[in-house]
């Protein structure tokens, strides 16, 4: 599969210089910056037990690392709200839960899949 001729005006750089990653980082702050704030104080308080950010990539990504067992469950039983939150930021959005050392792999959810985890107590 080719690539139609482009101007190179119209075609992506080859590489990112400095600019361009002062650019994405800066991006990525602002989305942590307005997703933690649009939480609410439990869930704030939970990213807080836990190292989070914010990726930019093929689609904007919440990465959470959790410190022990006790926090990767109660992660993972607040993903559909925490998802929610993230999705009114970037409908394209996932999140990955990333567990203590030596207690498996990560899991992964496109925010677009909440309505598979929601349940009626």
């Amino acid at each position: 599969m080719n690539n139609p001729s482009l101007p190179a005006d119209d075609l992506p750089p080859p590489n990112l210089d400095l600019k361009d990653s002062l650019m994405r980082w800066n991006l990525e702050q602002s989305l942590a910056k307005h997703f933690f704030q649009a939480c609410t104080q439990r869930q704030q308080a939970l990213l807080s037990n836990c190292g989070w950010y914010i990726t930019t990539g093929k689609a904007p990504t919440l990465v959470i690392e959790c410190p022990d067992e006790v926090t990767n469950w109660r992660v993972l039983k607040s993903l559909v709200k925490l998802g929610g939150v993230l999705k009114k930021l970037a409908k394209n959005a996932k999140i990955r839960v990333e567990p203590p050392p030596g207690m498996g792999t990560a899991f992964e959810m496109r925010v677009d899949e909440l309505f598979v985890y929601k349940y009626s107590p």
